[in-house]
């Protein structure tokens, strides 16, 4: 017999990389929404009239229905970090699907609705148009990363729960909650155009 020992699994010490890729990431995000919020801002005050004429005042309820829809998504993906966690995999993976199938919902409506007001007024036609749309279209990118994340977390769980599968189901939670704060930040932002 052999008198080799494998090596005892130690505690993890400090924060998994999984939070610390998440946390640069997040800090990267807010500075490039604070970037065009102040962007805004700065237009907003060296402009006379806001939104300029002929361009409709953003619309109040639908962003609202949908921000609610969004931050919807938040319980499943909580509720998925804390189920993998205790290594619940049956409802890790059932709570993460229902995101997924919210969050692809509330992505295909708002690109839809995207392309609908292009049509409205064009992105190149002034200061507004060109940080509205900037606005939002960033964060419709943030919106479909945080999808990617949530079916790459899927597809990588029908192998199983892993160290590496469970923390990175903290980090994709962690995530929505940025990108909804966000989110409420850039609804706020082009919504005070109505005031």
């Amino acid at each position: 017999m052999s008198s080799y020992r494998f090596p005892v699994p130690q505690a993890q010490v400090g924060r998994p990389t999984a939070w610390w890729g998440m946390t640069i990431l997040i800090a990267s995000e807010a500075t490039l929404f604070g970037t065009f919020i102040g962007t805004y801002y700065y237009l907003r005050f060296k402009t006379p009239t806001w939104p300029p004429g002929g361009i409709p005042e953003p619309k109040l309820v639908v962003p609202l229905v949908m921000l609610a829809v969004l931050v919807s998504t938040t319980v499943p993906m909580r509720l998925a970090a804390t189920a993998a966690r205790t290594g619940r995999l049956a409802a890790t993976r059932l709570l993460i699907a229902v995101a997924l199938v919210v969050q692809s919902g509330y992505f295909a409506y708002e690109v839809h609705d995207f392309s609908d007001q292009l049509r409205t007024f064009d992105i190149t036609r002034d200061a507004y148009s060109s940080i509205y749309y900037t606005l939002l279209g960033a964060d419709h990118a943030h919106v479909l990363l945080g999808v990617l994340f949530t079916a790459w977390l899927l597809a990588k769980l029908t192998g199983g729960l892993t160290t590496y599968r469970v923390n990175a189901a903290q980090a994709i939670a962690w995530y929505w909650v940025a990108v909804i704060l966000l989110t409420f930040a850039v609804a706020g932002t082009l919504l005070s155009a109505r005031v």
